[in-house]
């Protein structure tokens, strides 16, 4: 029951951005500690492809089952969020551009401040659960 509600938000959303962002951060600080190395290529996640896989999960969770048996739950965690993260290795793509570290840095920022956004949303999201629960809303 409780794993429904939770599933119901957009915590599991969050979830994946927070990932996603995670994940993008160790590649770009990766680019900026191998500046200088003779031969390194530029690597980063394709947030644009990210964020279709992520629209196209999100479209998929709004779509109502088409049967639903008697006492079943209203809800059911979709598989497509669960693909979102998985399939996050084959978008890691190599630039063929030489990039400088204000780029990389930039870009790092960036990446932070879209962290720190999906955290504090879902900071938001587990208290207003918890006022829920508690009767305090």
């Amino acid at each position: 029951m409780l794993q429904n509600i939770v599933n119901s938000t957009t915590i599991p959303v969050l979830e994946q951005v927070v990932n996603f962002s995670q994940a993008r951060h160790t590649v770009l600080a990766a680019n900026v500690a191998n500046m200088d190395t003779p031969g390194y290529q530029v690597r980063d996640l394709s947030v644009d492809d990210f964020h279709e896989r992520l629209a196209k999960a999100i479209d998929a969770r709004r779509k109502p089952p088409a049967t639903r048996s008697p006492g079943e739950p209203d809800y059911e965690p979709p598989e497509s969020l669960a693909e979102v993260s998985e399939n996050a290795g084959s978008i890691l793509h190599h630039d063929e551009s030489n990039v400088g570290i204000e780029h990389q840095v930039t870009e790092m920022v960036k990446n932070q401040m879209q962290h720190n956004m999906a955290l504090s949303l879902m900071v938001h999201q587990f208290q207003l659960l918890k006022a829920a629960i508690s009767e305090q809303a």
